[in-house]
């Protein structure tokens, strides 16, 4: 497997050598930020977007990240350089750095930077042709005002949660509910109904992660005269859809075809969908930055 990492400094290219501080607070206390971003055909997808939504989670949670903006943006064109692969993932993550066992954030020197860079598959193709089985999940989405979900932080296990409910029920993925009932995202991406040919999807007030990929395909539906509207939806809004699908740097779109084992209209991804993947695929081969 083509693999490259960079240790705050070091580069690796092995599982083995790719190793952390058992001190560092990321580790310790899920202490940190993090961005999921993809490279296509030599390009790093919208690479400048994960890059300010990086620094503003840094910036949300008082950590300083000792590069600037370019320096980081050089240093993941050269991850994915590295891998010799045209088409990679890469996971960004900034770290409050190495301290002690106390969760004083002082105790902690300097931030660190690792990258991890390489090739990813969430799903097979075939669920992309046949669409995924989602359910709800009790596990509810912690309040923003309590730990604000603009923030990418390490910090996943509500997400986690979520994931492990979903996986005990034979599902591919959760839907997550906030406090007051809402739908407000599933556990690793954002959700979207298609109804009378118009886009709807959860605001970011009710406590979802502002996904890139979301925010893609929200730009080029309107490109393409389609209406998008961000509302409150509870999970009636997605059963009487007439089409449900999921977004996120790693599934991209999939569909969903089955809500809490009842279908989504006739249970066939559909046509909006179809062509939406399209045009989202048509734009990954421009929209980035190289780095061959």
């Amino acid at each position: 497997m083509a693999l490259s990492v960079y240790l705050d400094g070091k580069w690796v290219s092995s599982r083995e050598e790719a190793l952390v501080p058992v001190f560092d607070h990321g580790l310790l206390y899920g202490d940190g930020i993090f961005e999921g971003i993809r490279a296509y055909n030599g390009l790093v997808f919208r690479l400048e977007d994960h890059i300010d939504r990086l620094y503003n989670s840094a910036k949300g949670i008082s950590l300083e990240i000792p590069v600037s903006k370019k320096e980081m943006i050089d240093l993941v064109l050269e991850s994915a350089r590295r891998t010799g692969l045209d088409d990679c993932y890469i996971r960004l993550l900034v770290t409050r750095g190495v301290g002690d066992l106390g969760i004083d954030p002082r105790k902690c020197a300097k931030p660190s930077i690792y990258i991890i860079a390489t090739g990813i598959a969430l799903y097979p193709e075939d669920r992309y042709e046949k669409g995924l089985d989602v359910v709800v999940v009790s596990t509810r989405r912690v309040r923003p005002d309590m730990l604000n979900p603009m923030f990418k932080s390490l910090n996943y296990l509500n997400n986690i949660l979520g994931k492990i409910e979903a996986n005990r029920m034979g599902a591919d993925e959760g839907i997550m509910l906030n406090a007051e009932g809402y739908v407000t995202e599933c556990t690793a991406d954002n959700i979207f109904a298609v109804k009378n040919g118009e886009l709807y999807t959860p605001p970011v007030y009710h406590g979802i992660l502002e996904g890139i990929t979301r925010k893609v395909i929200m730009e080029i539906a309107r490109e393409h005269d389609i209406p998008v509207h961000e509302q409150g939806m509870v999970v009636q809004s997605f059963l009487s859809a007439d089409e449900v699908f999921l977004t996120g740097s790693g599934a991209e779109l999939i569909p969903v075809v089955t809500i809490d084992g009842k279908p989504v209209n006739d249970g066939k991804p559909g046509q909006v969908f179809k062509q939406l993947r399209e045009w989202f695929k048509e734009r990954t081969k421009y929209d980035g930055i190289p780095f061959k």
